[in-house]
């Protein structure tokens, strides 16, 4: 924290030059957290007060929380929460006037609990509201003066000023924080991330039911093999609905264990458990009003299906180690490449959790299902990447192309992206050849295989055959095979071994 002392002692650092070097620091300070805390300690200074706060407001809530505080006790005030329109500084902040009251003692407004059981004494408190773009966010207060004297009237137009400076130091935070938000979409928008290929009768279904419930709140559960896009369906419901201009939040349900997807998906309060130094916004949360795309659904396990079901019955959720209940406006497409319905059917997957989400039910078509679509994939991303590679006149060769439609693709669009990509940093630079792509037919696996073996001989050659299959597909890349085989890369490398395949 800064030592303001020497500045201050200055007598020719009059208090507009103060102000005007306080301004200046809402643009030249990034950090905001830090830039609050500057402003409440050269307000806390400035007016002689013997301890200050600033607190915001959660709407979802309705608490206010301690963002910064001075004085002898903050550290015990920081763990307190009030209540819109509770206490000055909960009424501040519901009725958005500033209020000064020299004698706490005599005012009913006042609430006491703070100041009792942080044992700090206070006769006087000035309190004014922080606004942005007209709404209250959160209120400014300062308690007493150092020399025991009351707060007095002329203080409150100097509190206000700080009040001010510190909403606008969040708004051009905010500001920043969404320009970096447009421009990395502009990127995404830019390098075609997020296009949906293709001509096939198979994908203009898909693309036609997209938009029939892009409208709606419906949920939606997306099936389909890994690798086909229903991320990219997700993302096309989302964009051309009503909701497009609000968030859309996308999770791996598979990625994280329990106790974290339940804090990614509905946040926690400080002090929830070991780590958890401040509040943070779950998923749900962050997706109010737009959308929430929970992918690979068919992993989470039957505790969290349990916890994500009541929240989709009942409307509203709780913060992890919270109590305050919150409700949110979020539409739910969901995703899974499991059968879902045997998943059900055989116990594993909660049957009324199911029907929530699979109102409407859309199957992402494999590659192998669209095949006429892959000229203009394999084009597609032979475009990004010959641009990327600079390699402005690389073409595929009829060979090539004959071999990509002939290949039944068990990775889907994903693998033929990489098979793409590898093409041109492996190929002349010129023409994409039939050698270049790193593709081959499942059915050499069987080559190995005759009569008269034994079924572990038989199981063993397959095994053996299809790892190095695998293998020569990645370029030896192993953890791209396991991927592709749908096996831990662990395994492989113990199959490897087994095999004694080390050198391919």
């Amino acid at each position: 924290m800064h030592n303001f002392a020497t500045k201050e002692n200055n007598n020719n650092n009059s208090p507009i030059e103060r102000l005007k070097e306080i301004s200046s620091w809402v643009s030249s300070v990034l950090d905001l957290d830090q830039l609050l805390e500057l402003i409440i300690e050269k307000a806390t200074f400035m007016m002689r007060a013997k301890a200050s706060s600033l607190l915001l407001l959660d709407k979802k809530t309705r608490k206010l929380y301690f963002k910064v505080a001075t004085g002898e006790k903050k550290d015990e005030v920081r763990k307190y929460e009030i209540n819109l329109g509770q206490g000055i500084a909960g009424y501040v902040a519901e009725k958005g006037e500033p209020l000064l009251i020299q004698d706490v003692t005599k005012d009913p407004r006042w609430y006491k609990k703070i100041s009792e059981s942080t044992g700090f004494e206070t006769k006087s408190i000035a309190c004014v509201p922080m606004k942005m773009n007209g709404d209250i966010i959160g209120v400014v207060e300062i308690i007493d003066k150092e020399d025991g004297s009351p707060i007095q009237p002329q203080d409150m137009r100097l509190l206000t000023v700080f009040a001010d400076l510190a909403s606008q130091a969040i708004s051009s935070a905010q500001k920043i924080d969404k320009v970096r938000k447009e421009n990395q979409d502009l990127r995404e928008e830019l390098s075609q991330k997020y296009q949906i290929i293709g001509e096939s009768r198979a994908l203009k279904k898909v693309i036609s039911d997209a938009f029939k419930v892009a409208n709606s709140k419906t949920s939606t559960m997306i099936l389909g093999e890994s690798g086909t896009g229903k991320e990219l369906l997700a993302r096309l419901i989302h964009k051309a609905g009503p909701r497009k201009e609000d968030p859309l939040v996308i999770i791996n349900c598979a990625a994280l264990p329990d106790t974290l997807l339940e804090a990614e998906l509905f946040g926690y309060e400080k002090g929830a458990f070991t780590g958890a130094t401040t509040r943070k916004i779950g998923k749900f949360e962050i997706a109010d009003g737009g959308t929430i795309f929970l992918d690979e659904i068919g992993e989470m396990s039957p505790g969290m299906q349990a916890k994500l079901l009541r929240v989709l019955q009942e409307g509203v959720f709780y913060r992890v180690g919270g109590n305050t209940p919150i409700s949110v406006d979020v539409r739910v497409i969901s995703a899974t490449n499991r059968d879902i319905a045997k998943e059900v059917e055989e116990g594993r997957f909660r049957e009324d959790l199911y029907y929530r989400l699979n109102v409407v039910q859309i199957h992402m078509p494999s590659l192998r299902e669209r095949k006429e679509d892959i000229p203009l994939l394999a084009n597609h991303f032979l475009q990004l990447f010959r641009q990327e590679k600079g390699l402005p006149h690389l073409t595929i060769s009829r060979a090539a192309m004959e071999k990509m439609v002939r290949y039944d693709w068990p990775g889907n669009i994903r693998e033929l992206r990489n098979a793409m990509e590898r093409a041109v940093v492996m190929g002349n630079g010129k023409e994409i050849l039939p050698e270049d792509l790193p593709i081959f037919s499942p059915r050499k696996a069987q080559q190995g295989i005759t009569v008269g073996m034994t079924l572990k001989e038989a199981v063993d050659a397959f095994k053996k055959d299809f790892i190095v299959q695998n293998l020569k597909h990645t370029g030896g890349n192993r953890t791209e095979a396991a991927k592709i085989m749908g096996i831990q890369r662990t395994y492989l490398s113990r199959m490897i071994s087994k095999y004694d395949l080390r050198d391919i």
